[in-house]
């Protein structure tokens, strides 16, 4: 029986290549819309999120928004930014 061994660097690398695999992996799914303004249900839809995380980000200052009368718009460029850099940045 072989015994491997993994150390902390091993750990290290492993991670960033799964944080890179998954970010890769998002942003290939989340397409331009063509519009440069998203309303809140279509940023959900998009990203696959609860209302409540939607909110969260909002709250934290992750992803920026407008709000014009009672309706919250976000920019699809702030969108693809936060997919890219991560929302753990």
């Amino acid at each position: 029986m072989q015994i491997d061994f993994i150390t902390k660097e091993d750990l290290k690398q492993f991670k960033a290549e799964l944080v890179q695999e998954l970010k890769e992996a998002l942003i290939g799914k989340v397409k331009p819309t063509g519009k440069e303004w998203l309303k809140s249900q279509e940023v959900r839809v998009l990203l696959g999120i609860s209302p409540g995380t939607l909110q969260n980000l909002r709250i934290n200052g992750t992803l920026p928004f407008t709000k014009i009368g009672g309706m919250l718009y976000y920019r699809q460029e702030d969108i693809t930014k936060l997919l890219e850099k991560g929302v753990n940045g």
